[in-house]
């Protein structure tokens, strides 16, 4: 099973991060149900900016720990270079 990191951008243009096996499932979650995270429930909608995938969950979990860390300014690069990647 893969693992996938994401962030969100939220609303009120602050950033979510977190890890999911279904992004699909899980942006849906956070826009339109009560599973979604309780931060991101007072900031919807949400867009799915950013994504990284992993073979295992350990792997994906020390990711997330390390892009929670990080500032806000280093997430928007990281963001702004995947999405340079992708053109």
């Amino acid at each position: 099973m893969h693992y996938f990191l994401y962030i969100l951008r939220c609303n009120d243009n602050t950033l979510y991060t977190g890890i999911t096996t279904d992004l699909k499932r899980r942006l849906n979650e956070h826009n339109l149900s009560a599973k979604g995270a309780k931060y991101t429930r007072s900031r919807r909608p949400v867009e799915l900016v950013y994504t990284e995938e992993f073979e295992d969950k350990s792997s994906a979990m020390k990711r997330e720990y390390s892009v929670k860390k990080l500032s806000r300014e280093k997430k928007l690069l990281m963001i702004e270079m995947q999405k340079g990647n992708e053109k």
